[in-house]
């Protein structure tokens, strides 16, 4: 064969290779512009095969995803009306019986093939992209941190909701409570435990300055204080899940404590408590305020002399009947399992336990 043929066969090759590609790539609904309706109203248009979740993002429509799309954080869910496709593997671990059966899916794992109609959350059109300038930093325990940030427009959440920060450098978002008053519209403010070999945790306890600016998404979530209720509060937390908690008692306060309200806070050893001065003063000015906290595993030196034992026996000392209360809860997902049980048990109907694991 006359070696100049060589490259033109090659070249040919590569033209059929490209060519079938194409076909494929249209075959699978690449090719063309395609519609997203969300909540019936809203029709956005897209072109390219991309990701439901990415697609919604490029139209300023923002679910919450602290993964950044790998189907590992469980939090970007919608809803397909016309579904016809089965959850992936990945999603499988995220979703009940129930949402499969309604057409819940994870927005990161819906490749936009064809025309599509989806529901999102509401609250989620209120989400947008802010720049919050970190104005303080300050360090409550010795692996938890307070990072305050000052916005140059007004950021309205309610007392509960969390922030999404895309850290730098990494291309990645994490999530987390506010924990300011929800009165300050530009000064949010977010308590981060630093979580061993956390990329995110690290840097906001290593590297992150005041000065520094970040990008700040929300707000989001349907944990928050339901203020049309008047019945009593249980607020159970652990850890950094005192964010939450902490905005929801600025907003208590606010309103002149109206109902009777009872924190459990639970740490391993005096060293993992703080801010026990703020909510005993605020028991002092208000009557219908009790702060208890409790050591799972106080140490000698620690001499504490106050509650003992897992969070959850501390709340079943502390409480009798539970069934016209509501409550609000805050930490990792073996926690608030233990504390619904135990609330349940008090007679707590579990339609008025609110809560956010982490």
């Amino acid at each position: 064969m006359n070696p100049l043929y060589t490259p033109l066969i090659l070249i040919g090759l590569l033209i059929v290779v490209t060519l079938v590609v194409i076909l494929v790539d249209k075959l699978l609904g690449g090719g063309g512009e395609r519609k997203i309706t969300v909540n019936k109203d809203n029709v956005i248009t897209i072109s390219g095969r991309e990701t439901a979740l990415n697609a919604l993002t490029n139209n300023k429509i923002f679910l919450p995803s602290s993964c950044g799309g790998k189907a590992t954080c469980g939090t970007c869910k919608f809803r397909l009306v016309d579904w016809h496709e089965a959850p992936k593997p990945t999603e499988l671990p995220f979703l009940s019986k129930d949402e499969i059966s309604e057409g819940i899916r994870l927005s990161c794992q819906v490749v936009v093939n064809e025309d599509m109609q989806v529901e999102v959350p509401p609250s989620v059109l209120n989400v947008k992209p802010f720049y919050g300038k970190v104005v303080e930093v300050e360090q409550l325990t010795h692996d938890i941190r307070r990072i305050k940030f000052e916005m140059k427009e007004d950021f309205v959440f309610k007392p509960g909701q969390y922030l999404q920060i895309e850290v730098p450098g990494i291309e990645t978002t994490r999530a987390y409570s506010i924990a300011s008053n929800p009165n300050d519209l530009r000064h949010p403010e977010v308590i981060i435990r630093l979580v061993p070999g956390g990329v995110a945790t690290k840097f906001i306890h290593k590297a992150l300055v005041i000065g520094d600016t970040l990008k700040i998404t929300g707000p989001f979530g349907d944990f928050f204080l339901q203020e049309e209720s008047t019945r009593p509060i249980i607020m159970i937390a652990g850890g950094s899940g005192k964010a939450p908690i902490r905005s929801i008692i600025y907003k208590l306060i606010e309103q002149n404590m109206p109902r009777k309200a009872q924190y459990f806070f639970g740490a391993r050893t005096k060293k993992d408590l703080y801010y026990t001065k703020e909510f005993k003063d605020v028991e002092r000015m208000y009557p219908n305020f009790k702060y208890i906290p409790a050591l799972s595993t106080p140490l000698p030196e620690d001499e504490w002399d106050l509650d003992i034992g897992l969070i959850t026996e501390v709340v079943a000392r502390h409480t009798g009947d539970l069934s016209g209360h509501e409550a609000y809860l805050c930490g990792s997902p073996g926690m608030i399992d233990a504390c619904i049980k135990v609330l349940r048990e008090k007679g707590m109907p579990e339609e008025h336990i609110y809560f956010d694991k982490f």
